[in-house]
C-alpha cells in the first residue's frame, strides 16, 4: 500500500482523496490545517459536479475518518522544507512517458487535466502514422477564475463576460507542453480553448498533418487497441479531409479522471523506491 499524504484539502485534493479510496492501491492522510472537519465532510458529502460520496463520513477525536480509518493527520515534512515551485519540474503522464521515471526525481509534475487527453492521443498517433504538425482546440468547461456576472478583466475584455452566457477564447498551454512529454513533438503542436458554460466533462479537437498515410478506419483500429481510460477516443465525431490530414476527438474528465491518473502515478513511482 502507497502511503500518499494531500497537503491542500482544495477540490481537486478532495478528489484526490476519493480516487485513493476508490483505487484501494492508496493510504491517503489529510494535512491541512486552514479547513475545519465538518467542511471536510461537507465538500466529501456533496459534489453536485461529481455526486455524493456514498461512504460513511465522521469526525471523530478530531479526526477525519472515512469508513472508519482516520485520515487526517499532522504533517511530516523533512526539515527545511518550504515552498515549493512546480514550473519547471519533470512532467509525467501515465501511458505516454511514465516508464522514464527514475526514483532519483524527488518533485515531478502530474501535467495539467488537459495534457493526460491530449497527451495519450497524441503519442498513439505519433507512434502509428506520424505527426508532421498540429492544431488543438479545447472545449473547456467553466473555471473558478471566470465571473458569475460582468465585471472587470484586465486581462481581456471577453474574459469579464460571465461564464453562464458566454462562449470565451482563452490561449492554452497543454499543446505546447506535449513537447515536454513527448520530445519528439515539440513545437510541432499549439492551440487555444473555448470555455463553454458546462461543469465537467472537456473536449479535445487534434487536427494533425500525419507523416505517413492513413485511413480513417484505420486510425479507429488503432487507437482501439489502446487503453484510454483519460482520453476517450469519439470515433464518430472525427473526420478526415484525405489520407494525410485527420480531425480526431477526445473527451476526458478533467477533474475525477486527472485525480485517478494521479493515484496512478503515484504507485508507479512507488514501485521504483
Amino acid at each position: 500500500m502507497v502511503k500518499v499524504q494531500v497537503n491542500r484539502f482544495d477540490y481537486i485534493g478532495s478528489l484526490v482523496t476519493r480516487a485513493a479510496f476508490k483505487s484501494g492501491k492508496v493510504d491517503v492522510t489529510i494535512n491541512d490545517t486552514f479547513i475545519d472537519l465538518n467542511t471536510m465532510i461537507y465538500m466529501f458529502h456533496y459534489d453536485s459536479t461529481q455526486g455524493e460520496l456514498k461512504d460513511t463520513i465522521k469526525a471523530e477525536n478530531g479526526k477525519l475518518v472515512i469508513n472508519g480509518k482516520p485520515i487526517t493527520g499532522p504533517a511530516k515534512w523533512p526539515s527545511g522544507s518550504g515552498q515549493v515551485t512546480l514550473k519547471n519540474a519533470p512532467m509525467f503522464v501515465m501511458g505516454v512517458n511514465h516508464e522514464k521515471y527514475d526514483k532519483s526525481l524527488k518533485i515531478v509534475s502530474n501535467a495539467s487535466y488537459t495534457d493526460n487527453c491530449l497527451a495519450p492521443l497524441d503519442k498513439v498517433f505519433h507512434d502509428n502514422f506520424g505527426i508532421v504538425e498540429g492544431l488543438v482546440t479545447t472545449v473547456y468547461a467553466v473555471t473558478a477564475t471566470q465571473k458569475t456576472v460582468v465585471g472587470l478583466s484586465l486581462k481581456l475584455w471577453c474574459d469579464g463576460q460571465e461564464a453562464a452566457q458566454n462562449i470565451i477564447p482563452a490561449s492554452i498551454g497543454a499543446a505546447k507542453a506535449v513537447g515536454k512529454v513527448i520530445p519528439e513533438l515539440n513545437r510541432k503542436l499549439t492551440g487555444m480553448s473555448l470555455h463553454v458554460s458546462t461543469t465537467k466533462v472537456l473536449v479535445v479537437d487534434l487536427i494533425c498533418h500525419l507523416e505517413k498515410a492513413a485511413k480513417y478506419e484505420n486510425i479507429k483500429k488503432v487507437v482501439k487497441q489502446v487503453d484510454t481510460h483519460s482520453s476517450t477516443f469519439d470515433a464518430g465525431a472525427g473526420i478526415a479531409l484525405n489520407d494525410h490530414f485527420v480531425k480526431l476527438i477526445s473527451l476526458y474528465d478533467n477533474e475525477f479522471g486527472y485525480s485517478n491518473r494521479m493515484m496512478d502515478l503515484m504507485v508507479r513511482m512507488a514501485s521504483k523506491v
